[in-house]
C-alpha cells in the first residue's frame, strides 16, 4: 500500500476474503496505521506474507482503479530519483479529495446515563449535545464550545466514560447535481400536446411557461431548469402546478463542472515552407529517438507544428500531453487550441478546485478526453493511451517543483513517463537549456530546427542603454531614450511591454542617516515596500510589517527609496503616459482562477497600450500590436550567485524581446544597463544562441557542472545556528568518507535563515557514470540517516534537491 505520508518504505496488508474479487493495483482502499485510517494506493498484490504481522484491508473504495500501472511505475520512478517517498508523490499526484483521511467522531455511551452533574461546564456542554445527536464531528464540538483546542475536552469526556471515539473515513468528492425539466413523454406525440394546449383550462403563466419550454428544448436538448425559469421569467411555484399536472416532470442530474465545448477538429492554416520542413523532420526523427528537441527563434511558429502533430496522433487515437511552464501561459494558448479542436482537448491546473479536477481525472481515466493543455501538475494525470507528450518552453525554471516534496523537473519526468507508454516526446524552446541542447548535438536526442520568424519578419533589433550616462539621481527606471522609443511606438497605435524581475513598490528602504534596512524578523532578508497595502512584506515567509515612520535605531525619518519594483514603475508610467492605459502583471494583480486570463484578454484587445510585469510576461505570450520591449534592470538578472546565472538571464533577455514585433513588421528592444560590456548582453542583442552555448559549456566542463555532472543540493535546516552548522559539517565528513572530491560545502546559503530556521548548504557533483546514479543516492540516503539517528542532530531537518535549479 502507498498512503499520502512520508514514510520511508510501503507497507503489507492482509486481504479479507470478501474483498479478494475487488482489490486490484491503483485502486484506493481504507486502512489504519498508528490507530489513525488513511486511503492509500494499493500498489501491488502479492501471495507472499511480508515477516511482519499484517493488519486487514478496512474497506475498499474504488470499483475500478483510479491509476494505471503507468502511474504506479512514475511514482517509484521519482520517488527513487528524487530522493522522496512514494508517498509524498502520491500526495502530490492525486487530487485533495481522492486523498481520504480520517475525522474524529464522538459516540455517546449509553451506559454513562444522562446524569451530568459531575461534569465541568464545557463537558457538560459536549455530553447534553451528545445525549441529543448520539454522535458529534470534531467540527461540531468546535461550534458548541466556539474554541478551536478542543482536545482537553474531549479527554476528560474519554476519561469519565462519557463518550467513546470513532474514526470515520468520508469521501469528500460530491457529483453536481442539477434539476432538469423534461415534457412528460404522453405528449411527446404533436396531436396529443396540441389538444392539451387548445383546451387549456389551467393559468395563463403557467401555459407562458409551458411554451417558454417547448421554445427553449428546440435550442437546447437539455432544458435547465434554473435556466427556463430565468429565460421565461416564471416562479418555481407556477412550474410546481405544471408538474403537478404531470405535463412536465423535474428531474436530478449530474453534471460536469467544467462546460466543454463542440467537439470538432478544424485546422485551418497551411504551413510554410520552413514550417513544413520542421514538421516532417520532427516526423521522420520519431523513428529512430523517442525525444526530439524543436529549437525555433521566437515567433517562428513552433505552436503551428505542435498542433498538426497533435492533430496526427489524436486521428490515430492516442492520448497528449501539451504541457507549458505557468498556469498564465494556458489562458491564451486554450483559446488558440480549442478553435482547432473544441472540446476535444480540456485544461488542467492547480488553480482549478478539487471537484473539477477530479471530473477531468476520470475523463482522462476512462480516454473520453484525448488531449489536456496544461502545466507541471497534469504529468500526474492517468493517461490511459499516451502517444505524445510536448513540452513547450522546455528551459523554463517553472518546471522545476521547489517545495514541498517532490521536488521534480516535469520535462525529465515526462521524457521517462512517456518511455512507459512508448510515446514520443516533443521539447520546444527559443533558448533551449544547456542540457537538452547538449543531449540533442551528442545524439540523445533528435534536433530540429526554426531559423527565420513566420512571415519572413526579422528578429527585433535591440539597443543596449548605459544607464550610468544618464543624469537622473538615483536608480534609473525609465531612461530618456526608452521613453522616447515608447512614445513613438505609442503614438503609432502600437503597445508596449516592460520588464522588471521585482515585485512590489521598493525593493527595500534604507535610512539616509544610519544605513539601518528594515528586515524581516523571521528571515534574513530584506522587506519589500507594497504600495498596494501601504505594508512592508516579507517575499520569503509572507509576513507583512506597518510601513517605518521612524527609523528604529536612530529616531530619523529619512527614508530613502532603493531599486524600483513592478508597483512603482506603474506609478510613474500612469504619470509620464496619463493618454494611455497601464496594466500590472505579477503575482499580486493577478490573484483567482481567471485574473491571468482577463489581463491577456484587456491586452490582446488593445484595451491596455502599456504592460508592464515580472517574469510572468516574458513567457510564449503571444500579442500582434506590440512593437516594443522594455528590460528595465538587465544587471538585476546577472548578479545571482549560481552557476544557472549567465543560461537564465540569456533566456529571460531573448524570450522578452522575442514579445516584439511578431506580426507585420520588425519590432524594438531596449535593455538598460551599467555592465554593458557583459557579454551575455552582446549575445542576446545579436540573439546567438549557439555563441553563448558554446562558451556556456566550455565553463560548465571544466567546473564540472551540469550537464557534465548531476548536481544534488543537501539543505539542512534548524532553529539553533550552532546545531544546523555542526549537522553540515558532521554530514559533509561522513559523506567524503565515500564520495570525496564530489562535495562541496557547507556553506551558508545568501539568505541563511527562513521562517526562523537556519540554513546550511551541501552541494554535491555526481559523475554521470551508467547504472551508479542510484548507488550514489542510497550513499546519500544513508549518511543522512546516520547523522539524524544522533540524538543532538535528530530534529535537524535534511531535505534533498536533485538536480536542483
Amino acid at each position: 500500500m502507498i498512503l499520502p505520508l512520508a514514510l520511508p518504505q510501503t507497507y503489507t496488508y492482509a486481504i479479507p476474503t470478501e474483498f479478494l474479487a475487488k482489490v486490484k493495483p491503483g485502486c484506493r482502499a481504507e486502512v489504519e496505521l498508528k490507530n489513525k485510517k488513511y486511503a492509500g494506493v494499493v500498489k501491488s498484490i502479492i501471495d507472499k506474507e511480508p515477516g511482519y504481522q499484517t493488519k486487514p484491508l478496512l474497506n475498499v473504495l474504488d470499483d475500478e482503479a483510479i491509476v494505471y500501472p503507468q502511474q504506479l511505475q512514475l511514482w517509484q520512478w521519482m520517488a527513487q530519483y528524487y530522493m522522496c517517498t512514494e508517498g509524498e508523490v502520491m500526495a502530490a499526484a492525486l487530487p485533495a479529495h481522492f486523498k481520504l483521511s480520517s475525522e474524529t467522531i464522538l459516540l455517546y455511551n449509553e451506559e454513562a446515563g444522562d446524569d451530568f452533574s459531575h461534569l465541568g461546564d464545557e463537558e457538560f456542554l459536549v455530553a447534553e449535545a451528545l445525549l441529543i445527536k448520539k454522535e458529534l464531528r470534531l467540527s461540531e464540538v468546535q461550534q458548541i464550545l466556539d474554541i478551536n483546542h478542543v482536545y482537553p475536552v474531549i479527554k476528560k469526556l474519554i476519561e469519565k466514560k462519557v463518550c467513546l471515539v470513532w474514526e470515520s473515513l468520508d469521501e469528500r468528492y460530491k457529483a453536481k447535481k442539477e434539476n432538469y425539466v423534461i415534457l412528460n413523454p404522453a405528449f411527446n406525440n404533436e396531436e396529443e400536446l396540441s389538444k392539451k394546449l387548445n383546451d387549456w383550462k389551467g393559468a395563463p403563466k403557467q401555459m407562458e411557461l409551458l411554451l417558454a419550454y417547448l421554445h427553449l428544448e428546440k435550442q437546447e436538448a437539455d432544458v435547465l431548469q434554473t435556466e427556463l425559469l430565468k429565460k421565461s421569467g416564471a416562479t418555481a411555484a407556477q412550474l410546481k402546478g405544471l408538474t403537478d399536472k404531470n405535463i412536465l416532470w423535474v428531474e436530478k442530474r449530474s453534471m460536469d463542472r467544467i462546460k466543454t465545448l463542440p467537439r470538432n477538429v478544424e485546422i485551418d492554416f497551411e504551413f510554410n515552407e520552413a514550417q513544413q520542413q520542421a514538421s516532417d523532420a520532427v516526423i521522420k526523427s520519431f523513428e529512430d529517438k523517442a525525444v526530439c528537441l524543436l529549437h525555433g527563434v521566437t515567433g517562428s511558429g513552433k505552436t503551428q507544428v505542435y498542433v498538426k502533430l497533435m492533430e496526427q496522433y489524436f486521428k490515430a487515437g492516442r492520448q497528449v500531453l501539451y504541457l507549458l511552464p505557468e498556469i498564465a501561459l494556458t489562458a491564451q494558448i486554450i483559446r488558440r487550441l480549442q478553435k482547432h479542436f473544441g472540446g476535444n482537448i480540456a485544461i488542467y491546473h492547480s488553480k482549478f478546485n478539487d471537484n473539477e479536477r477530479i471530473e477531468l481525472w476520470n475523463k482522462v481515466r476512462t480516454g473520453e478526453i484525448k488531449m489536456v493543455l496544461g502545466a507541471r501538475s497534469a504529468l500526474f494525470l492517468p493517461f490511459k493511451e499516451l502517444g505524445l507528450i510536448i513540452v513547450d518552453e522546455e528551459h523554463d525554471a517553472s518546471y522545476k517543483q521547489q517545495d514541498p516534496s517532490p521536488r521534480y523537473n516535469a520535462r525529465d519526468a515526462a521524457i521517462y513517463y512517456a518511455h512507459l507508454f512508448n510515446a514520443q516526446v516533443l521539447l520546444g524552446s527559443a533558448t533551449p537549456s544547456v542540457e537538452s541542447y547538449y543531449n540533442a548535438t551528442n545524439d540523445k536526442y533528435a534536433l530540429v530546427e526554426l531559423k527565420e520568424r513566420f512571415g519572413g519578419i526579422n528578429l527585433p533589433a535591440i539597443d543596449i542603454v548605459n544607464v550610468r550616462q544618464v543624469a537622473q539621481k538615483g536608480k534609473v527606471m525609465i531612461s530618456p531614450q526608452l521613453k522616447e522609443a515608447m512614445e513613438q511606438a505609442l503614438d503609432g497605435g502600437k503597445q508596449v511591454i516592460l520588464f522588471q524581475n521585482r515585485r512590489g513598490y521598493n525593493p527595500y528602504l534604507i535610512c539616509g542617516t544610519c544605513g539601518f534596512i528594515p528586515q524581516c524578523t523571521h528571515c534574513s532578508v530584506s522587506l519589500t515596500l507594497h504600495k498596494y497595502s501601504n505594508k512592508l512584506h516579507c517575499h520569503y515567509c509572507g509576513s507583512q510589517y506597518p510601513k517605518l515612520v521612524t527609523c528604529p535605531a536612530c529616531g530619523s525619518n529619512n527614508w530613502q527609496e532603493k531599486n524600483f519594483g513592478t508597483e512603482k514603475i506603474e506609478e510613474q508610467l500612469e504619470e509620464d503616459f496619463p493618454k494611455y492605459k497601464v496594466a500590472r502583471m505579477d503575482v499580486d494583480s493577478v490573484r483567482g482562477k481567471k485574473a491571468h486570463d482577463n489581463l491577456i484578454q484587456l491586452f490582446e484587445q488593445h484595451r491596455l497600450d502599456i504592460l508592464v510585469g515580472t517574469q510572468m510576461v516574458v513567457k510564449g505570450l503571444d500579442f500582434d500590436k506590440v512593437s516594443l520591449v522594455g528590460i528595465l534592470d538587465a544587471d538585476g538578472l546577472l548578479s545571482f550567485a549560481d552557476f544557472r546565472v549567465n543560461e537564465r538571464a540569456f533566456q529571460l533577455m531573448e524570450q522578452v524581446s522575442g514579445r516584439a514585433g511578431r506580426k507585420n513588421a520588425q519590432g524594438k528592444v531596449v535593455i538598460q544597463a551599467t555592465n554593458v560590456k557583459h557579454p551575455v548582453l552582446q549575445l542576446v542583442q545579436q540573439h546567438d544562441y549557439k555563441t553563448f552555448y558554446e562558451n556556456e559549456i566550455i565553463n560548465r566542463k571544466e567546473f564540472f557542472y551540469p550537464p557534465f555532472s548531476r548536481v544534488v543540493l543537501l539543505t539542512l535546516k534548524h532553529k539553533d545556528k550552532n546545531t544546523v552548522d555542526n549537522a553540515a559539517d558532521k554530514l559533509a565528513a561522513l559523506l567524503r568518507q565515500d564520495l570525496k572530491d564530489y562535495i562541496v560545502g557547507p556553506a551558508a546559503p545568501v539568505i541563511n535563515r527562513i521562517r526562523d530556521q537556519y540554513l546550511a548548504e551541501i552541494l554535491i557533483k555526481l559523475p554521470k557514470e551508467p547504472g551508479m546514479s542510484m548507488t550514489y543516492k542510497r550513499v546519500i540516503r544513508n549518511h543522512i540517516n546516520l547523522l539524524q539517528g544522533e540524538k543532538m542532530y535528530k530534529s535537524v531537518q535534511v531535505i534533498a534537491d536533485v538536480d536542483t535549479n
